[in-house]
């Protein structure tokens, strides 16, 4: 009878435990760092501030990934120390795809090395700041996000270093695609982004201008 009782509490509080750890991992303000090592380059740090994306998706539509998706810097401007960047995000398929939440990112010198990367979401820029949104994109069509950065040393830095591409990982993704990007990031590699948007959503009012 004893041992029945000791294996019950036993079951019990890992029981405990367990939920314990599940409700822990769906809190929205937690401060995430990773590390990941690739074989030919260094490592690369990303610390993911505020909420995490769902993974819902509108009926009929599938999940926009890096395989039917191409990414490219859609315009960049610059004031006050603060650069805003766009990235379109095209659906090279034949139907339509759906994206909601937010990217991840990391960026790579002009060797192909990784570079410390600091992503911050939503953050206080007002082109970073809207709220996360289904997005439906049709083929052939655009969705977008903003990445807005400091480029003034602090401290004893007397510059950033350069980037020479993005690595982009889709919402809800779990493989990234690369784009050339020329950025140079202070503070660890700081990057503030937004979630993505389409060009009729609020968001687009906030685009940075587009090359030409």
């Amino acid at each position: 009878m004893k041992r029945r009782v000791i294996s019950l509490i036993g079951g019990v509080c890992l029981g405990g435990l367990v939920l314990a750890a599940c409700s822990s991992g769906s809190s929205t303000s937690t401060t995430v760092t990773t590390t990941t090592t690739t074989p030919t380059t260094a490592p690369t740090t990303t610390s993911t501030t505020a909420g995490h994306a769902t993974s819902t998706t509108a009926a009929g539509t599938t999940q926009c990934t890096n395989n039917n998706l191409a990414a490219s810097i859609y315009g960049s401007s610059g004031a006050a120390g603060t650069i805003e960047t766009t990235v379109a995000l095209k659906n090279t398929s034949a139907s339509n795809c759906t994206l909601n939440g937010y990217p991840g990112l990391g960026m790579t010198g002009s060797n192909g090395a990784s570079l410390t990367t600091t992503v911050v979401r939503k953050g206080n820029y007002n082109f970073t700041a809207m709220a996360p949104t289904e997005v439906i994109i049709s083929s052939g069509q655009s969705a977008y996000f903003n990445m807005g950065y400091s480029d003034v040393p602090t401290g004893s830095a007397t510059s950033c270093p350069a980037a020479a591409n993005l690595v982009i990982t889709p919402p809800n993704a779990y493989t990234s695609m690369t784009t050339p990007a020329q950025l140079a990031p202070c503070d660890n590699g700081t990057i503030v982004v937004s979630p993505v948007f389409t060009a009729a959503s609020p968001g687009a009012q906030t685009t940075a201008p587009p090359h030409s």
